[in-house]
């Protein structure tokens, strides 16, 4: 007899049609966060204890990490304004409803696929930088950090020629930024800083 997969439950979205960022999360009130892959949800678990006023929604790819971290923040109590669903990015985006709606998106240490033959899975894309242009308020926050310095370097060059994007890094005419500016870390990101392995950290914003 075939098992039932162990995460059937997992925190899903229709399946169908435009989705209201209102229905996202128990709370209306605040700016609206999203995390694009929380993995293991240590950032997003921060961020919100971080932020209490604001509304955080995590979209992850695997159904196993989105149902724990999803069912965390709820026996924590933090469930009304955190949420994390199983859904891919480059799906869902071009279905939220409306526009300018989104106060900031964050992409932390993504695209771990180094084959040519995976060239396709990259999450970070022209296709993406488009939905979250056209969500993100004027002045909206895009973060994107990673490891990989010359994945680094292929984020900022596309992320530059973006006609809807501002650089707002430390030093003018530039996106980087040395140090993270808050408090929250996930947990690559705490292993590259113990490990001393520097970090591309990249903010850009919404150009009104």
């Amino acid at each position: 007899m075939k098992q039932p997969y162990p995460y059937e439950h997992a925190p899903r979205l229709a399946a169908q049609g435009d989705i209201p960022v209102c229905s996202l999360s128990e709370q209306q009130q605040g700016d609206l966060e999203i995390e694009i892959g929380p993995g293991r949800g240590a950032f997003l678990l921060e961020r919100v204890r971080e932020r209490p006023d604001a509304r955080l929604i995590g979209l992850e790819i695997r159904w196993k990490w989105a149902t724990l971290v999803d069912e965390r923040l709820h026996k924590l109590g933090l469930g009304p304004h955190a949420r994390v669903y199983a859904e891919d990015a480059r799906l869902l985006l071009p279905r939220l409803q409306p526009d300018a709606s989104v106060a900031a998106f964050f992409i932390h240490f993504p695209d771990p696929w180094w084959k040519s033959r995976q060239r396709k899975r990259l999450v970070v894309g022209k296709p993406l930088l488009d939905q979250m242009a056209r969500l993100l308020r004027p002045s909206g926050m895009l973060f994107v950090q990673t490891d990989v310095t010359e994945r680094g370097e292929v984020y900022e060059t596309l992320i530059d020629a973006h006609e809807a994007f501002a650089q707002d890094g430390d030093q003018p005419g530039s996106a980087r930024i040395s140090a993270c500016p808050w408090s929250a870390r996930g947990n690559r990101e705490k292993r590259a800083e113990q490990d001393g392995i520097p970090v591309v950290r990249l903010r850009y914003r919404r150009k009104g």
